[in-house]
């Protein structure tokens, strides 16, 4: 039987980019798209939000009812909208949340490790496999490069119309990083050098970002020595890339225990 999917934010661009892959995967099956009270995209076929031809299902407010037949939710909106979804799927006892929401606050955070303890929770900042493997090795060259010898530095590139900086994915790579040298990365991090003296703190890790144009994603670490340079970096060439990600999530996380996820589980195979 194919995995039920229930999507929300399906308006947007991820969501409406796995809606597409959902549709287009047999192993899958679309059974519900949710979409803001506001949104132009209320009452829409779902095909039609997802660039398919139409499937005859429509799109919904109410989170209840899309959860016909869902064995998944991925949820592709916002921190504020995850929250709330989080607590509903706790009280109805699932079914098992994906969230490749950015920009939680520590506290929405909080509601997903309390939810993960009633259903499978598994939360991504970037979807993307080859970011997963990227963040594995940033993390084994950081562990094995003295702080106070390389500097790290990370860099980001994103569409004109991407809303947070340093992304989502750029800070999980800082993650990795500041694990790696035992450091809490809120006190190593600099993300803004508009100052008239700028020069790096020591065991400093520093972000940069750029928007424009309509690229999908551009991520470099690099660590900088005063006689060589490591660069390790990963550019996604099509947004598909994050919807094959969700879904190979989605298929690992179907089953599971209740518990917090990571995309390195998915990986690893845990």
């Amino acid at each position: 039987m194919p995995l039920g999917v229930t999507i929300i934010g399906i308006g947007g661009r991820l969501g409406s980019t796995i809606a597409r892959e959902v549709i287009q995967d047999d192993r899958f099956k679309l059974v519900g798209g949710i979409v803001r009270s506001d949104s132009d995209h209320v009452d829409k076929d779902l095909g039609e939000l997802a660039g398919t031809p139409w499937i005859n299902r429509m799109s919904v407010v109410r989170l209840e009812d899309g959860l016909q037949g869902a064995d998944i939710v991925i949820d592709a909106s916002t921190p504020q909208s995850t929250v709330a979804v989080v607590r509903r799927l706790t009280e109805n006892g699932g079914p098992a949340l994906i969230s490749g929401v950015t920009g939680f606050s520590d506290e929405q955070f909080d509601a997903l490790r309390q939810a993960a303890e009633t259903i499978p929770v598994l939360t991504a900042r970037n979807f993307s496999i080859g970011i997963s493997l990227v963040e594995m090795l940033v993390s084994t060259a950081a562990a094995a490069l003295p702080a106070e010898l390389w500097d790290a530095e990370i860099s980001e590139t994103h569409h004109r119309y991407k809303a947070d900086a340093p992304s989502g994915t750029a800070l999980v790579l800082g993650e990795a990083v500041a694990n790696a040298r035992h450091q809490m990365l809120d006190l190593v991090a600099e993300k803004s050098r508009s100052s008239a003296d700028a020069r790096r703190l020591p065991g400093a890790i520093g972000f940069s970002s750029r928007r424009g144009g309509a690229i999908v994603g551009d991520h470099e670490v690099g660590f900088l020595s005063n006689n060589e340079e490591i660069t390790i970096s990963h550019r996604a060439l099509d947004r598909r890339v994050f919807a094959v990600g969700a879904l190979t999530a989605a298929n690992w996380l179907h089953g599971r225990s209740p518990g917090l996820y990571g995309m390195r589980d998915v990986i690893n195979g845990n």
